[in-house]
């Protein structure tokens, strides 16, 4: 999980996905995300030209850490995607 977190994309914002990651489950890991004080995250559209119903609903997963986030609150959120990537699959970087 932490080669994933050294790559960003932009200033402290990283993006992830599982593609067949179904919105409520996307949903539930932004909830979870969201209680670590200064994370902000959001979820992508998806930009699929085509719908396939074994994919998900959405692009993907963004977060936004602020600069002064400590180590403590950074490995609570990879403890986050971890817990939800054991269940349904590698998180990928977009």
């Amino acid at each position: 999980m932490s080669e994933m977190t050294n790559q960003t994309v932009g200033q402290n914002r990283l993006q992830y996905q599982i593609p067949r990651l179904p919105l409520a489950v996307y949903r539930e890991v932004l909830a979870h995300i969201r209680q670590v004080v200064g994370v902000q995250a959001g979820l992508m559209p998806q930009t699929s030209p085509q719908f396939d119903y074994y994919h998900s609903q959405v692009g993907g997963l963004w977060i936004s850490y602020p600069p002064e986030i400590s180590a403590a609150d950074r490995q609570r959120v990879e403890q986050i995607l971890q817990y939800y990537g054991d269940r349904f699959g590698d998180w990928q970087v977009c």
